[in-house]
């Protein structure tokens, strides 16, 4: 998805009006969306249902997912701004205009587009808000991997002036962060955090003080909620840093570890300027600790709780074990499309991974489900036609029981294998301790 309004202009067919199919496809996908992640957690209060004249502005590391996730979270109708060229894939095109969304023509799409036409988008959008509509938008501009946020656009700031000069509803907007402890993995978990309403009207100054003060503080909403780092390795070592401090708390969740890693954040940048020493001594400790981690097989859940089983698993082993003949199928019957998303995905670019495994997931198990279940009913004799269309819809939901039991088991390790990792891990804590000691009160 793009956003870069200022040098784009509106496709003929942009309407942002609510499509009927619009809540069916929302639900549905708030469905697949428990199904790609074991867990969504949120942060914060999303808008709610008589939400009206807001621009909810996010982050953009993980493609088409982003906007699934913030619209699937708000109980709103809000329609989402996207790069037209989306609209050219088979079968998106049909999505996007059922989803209401907004589509934009880039001018590094169509380099001969008369810049002067922008006001076209404007005008579409800012009388949606001002009527009472809501818009998602990116206003980095593009979906990108990098472990920081990338430079704002102004579009979005544009876009609350436009929609207060129509003296309709008042515009707001809100930012909505999103966190992934993997984002490219089925059946990883993901942390949706929604930051504080801010009115429009709040702001003074001439138009262009407005636009760049509500850039600004999108800007700073979106940091606040965000773990973020200079470079990918920092950004992963500041996450392990608050994984560390999290697991020696009492709530082990992506949102607890979201808001101590951005206090670690907070320190890092402090100390780091004054006494990179010590921090260089952070690192040391902590990426061996990591590192021993990773050759045996373990997480760092299983050396602060001294458990070798499952981590956070909270479903009871009989129940697993009740579903196993049902998963067994599970894994037979759909072994082969699990891993065609994997094949297709392979090779493509980091931030657009997800997309490409749900996409192909979306089309490869419906066909393949319906295919299973239609040889049950053609080549089996009834009742054993049914039983078999049966376990052939419900087997892959039992096999995902044991795909998540499979993630969070617990590795084999040796009494000194523990014990050493219990010695690094220590050592990697006081190093802590003792970056945090130095902070000023």
């Amino acid at each position: 998805m793009q956003t870069q309004v200022a040098d784009e202009s509106v496709s003929e067919t942009a309407r942002p009006e609510s499509h009927p199919l619009r809540g069916v496809l929302v639900s549905a996908f708030r469905r697949v969306m428990r199904l790609y992640f074991r867990n969504i957690e949120r942060v914060g209060v999303p808008p709610g249902r008589d939400t009206r004249g807001r621009v909810i502005v996010s982050n953009h590391t993980n493609a088409l997912i982003d906007p699934v996730l913030v619209l699937t979270d708000a109980a709103c109708e809000i329609s989402p701004v996207a790069k037209s060229t989306l609209w050219s894939i088979p079968g998106l095109r049909w999505l996007l205009d059922r989803a209401g969304a907004v589509p934009i023509v880039r001018r590094k799409d169509t380099p001969d587009k008369d810049a002067s036409q922008n006001n076209a988008i404007f005008e579409k959008i800012a009388q949606h808000l001002a009527g009472g509509g809501n818009i998602l938008i990116f206003p980095e501009g593009t979906s990108h991997n990098e472990p920081q946020l990338a430079p704002l656009r102004t579009g979005a700031a544009r876009m609350l002036l436009a929609a207060e000069d129509k003296r309709g509803i008042a515009p707001t907007f809100q930012a909505a962060a999103l966190e992934f402890d993997a984002r490219s993995d089925f059946r990883s978990r993901c942390l949706v955090l929604w930051g504080p309403v801010r009115r429009f009207a709040d702001l003074t100054g001439d138009a262009e003080e407005r636009i760049r003060d509500a850039t600004a503080l999108m800007k700073q909403d979106l940091g606040d909620l965000l773990v973020k780092g200079a470079t990918h390795e920092e950004r992963l070592r500041v996450a392990r840093v608050a994984e560390l401090l999290a697991n020696d708390g009492s709530e082990r969740t992506l949102e607890a570890w979201n808001g101590i890693g951005r206090q670690v954040e907070l320190a890092n940048r402090t100390l780091g300027s004054v006494e990179p020493d010590l921090i260089a001594r952070v690192a040391d400790h902590v990426d061996r600790y990591y590192a021993e981690l990773e050759r045996l097989g373990l997480v760092d859940e299983q050396v602060a709780t001294g458990e070798r089983g499952d981590v956070t698993d909270d479903e009871p082993r009989w129940k697993r074990i009740a579903l196993a003949p049902l998963a067994a199928s599970g894994f037979v019957l759909y072994a082969l499309p699990y891993f065609i998303p994997r094949w297709v995905a392979r090779g493509k670019d980091e931030d657009a991974v997800s997309t490409i495994k749900l996409g192909a997931a979306l089309l490869v198990y419906p066909i393949w489900m319906g295919g299973l279940v239609a040889g049950s009913l053609v080549l089996l004799p009834p009742p054993l036609s049914f039983a078999a269309a049966a376990v052939a819809i419900a087997s892959p939901f039992a096999a995902l029981r044991w795909l998540d039991a499979y993630y969070l088991r617990g590795k084999s390790a040796t009494s000194d294998d523990l014990a050493r990792l219990a010695r690094l891990r220590i050592a990697a804590r006081t190093a802590i301790d003792e970056a945090r000691n130095r902070l000023p009160c």
